[in-house]
């Protein structure tokens, strides 16, 4: 019997809920392909703040290296809003990608047939499908820059920096997905203005020259914005910095009908990722049981097959989320005339029956 040793991060608003979702799921697998998963659940984010008075404890970041993968509901929350700003839970966040050594980011945005009617664009504009990926550098930039401000409080900077080692690696993770994709990469950066982008953008064209076989092409980040939302079809791969990725992969999943189910995956050099709903810890509907817990669920399947090389237990995965979808069941985020309303709780139960 296979055995993995899978660590749990909670966190905060929503995320136990979404997390307990993803195990019982996770526990339909186990029943049904014999592959035994240990859960050990740590803390981060305003959790921790809480328990230990700071919002990545060292216990938390062994107990992650100690393990196969990470699985991460969501941190963060108006609680912990006047902290000072090196104990916000999301400092957590960014210093467990640093410990870990995840500095790709990979965020798929599909729109299932089931969920047309979810999106807010025109039928006209998703004629071509939607099906993308976002490949975020996620360990530089100007969310781990130096940060500075003035002791009259009058101003205050933040570097963004990056060197061509950490782009030329992001870039590789690209065009390596993009050979096993449509083979088109869109490099989004801000080279008109930014220097940083400059060496981006010459970063990314040198290293196109060892993939011959992947179209490279360049779009200004308020274009990429703009193409999203009016084609999003012509997107097979896109690549670019730490802070336009956060911004770009949450247009995308508002295209694909609701950011409550959209997966994604941290992962470095080694096998250990930590995967993650996109979504933040919406704290105004915490413990209502209404939450959407299928991004977390895909993301547990994309850990299986990602990081583990379950393939066939990833894909029994996605198949029950896409049959409680076309049996109409449906959370209040993505509810529509027709279907039937679920609560988070029944939605994972449902899905680890269809397996």
């Amino acid at each position: 019997m296979s055995e993995f040793k899978i660590a749990l991060i909670p966190g905060d608003g929503i995320g136990p809920e979404i997390v307990a979702g993803a195990v019982t799921v996770l526990d339909a697998v186990s029943a049904k392909f014999g592959v035994k998963f240990n859960y050990e659940e740590v803390y981060m984010g305003g959790c921790a703040i809480d328990k230990y008075g700071e919002p990545l404890p060292q216990e938390t970041v062994d107990k992650c290296l100690a393990s196969d993968s990470v699985l991460l509901g969501a941190v963060g929350g108006p609680k912990w809003d006047n902290v000072p700003a090196k104990l916000r839970p999301e400092t957590g966040l960014l210093g467990i990608r640093k410990a870990l050594g995840l500095y790709s980011n990979l965020r798929p945005s599909i729109l299932k047939p089931q969920l047309a009617a979810a999106s807010p664009l025109k039928s006209e504009k998703l004629e071509g499908g939607l099906d993308i990926m976002v490949v975020r550098e996620l360990t530089g930039g100007i969310y781990f820059g130096k940060k500075t401000k003035s002791e009259d409080g009058t101003w205050a900077s933040d570097e963004e920096k990056y060197s061509v080692e950490e782009v030329r690696r992001i870039g590789k993770i690209a065009f390596e997905t993009a050979m096993l994709r449509k083979k088109r990469v869109v490099s989004v950066d801000k080279a008109n203005v930014l220097e940083s982008s400059r060496l981006w953008r010459a970063t990314m064209i040198e290293l196109a020259k060892e993939y011959p076989e992947v179209e490279l092409t360049h779009m200004y980040v308020d274009n990429a914005a703009m193409q999203l939302a009016i084609n999003p079809a012509q997107f097979d791969v896109i690549v670019t910095s730490n802070i336009f990725g956060d911004i770009l992969s949450d247009l995308s999943s508002a295209i694909a009908g609701s950011i409550g189910m959209l997966p994604s995956a941290s992962l470095g050099k080694s096998k250990l990722g930590m995967y993650e709903p996109i979504h933040g810890s919406a704290p105004d509907i915490a413990g209502m049981d209404i939450a959407n817990p299928i991004a977390t669920i895909v993301s547990a399947a994309m850990m299986l097959r990602m990081s583990f090389g379950l393939i066939e237990e990833a894909d029994a995965i996605e198949a029950a989320v896409d049959k409680v979808l076309s049996e109409n069941y449906r959370t209040a985020d993505i509810m529509s005339d027709g279907m039937t309303k679920v609560g988070t709780k029944e939605m994972a139960k449902l899905i680890a029956e269809r397996l």
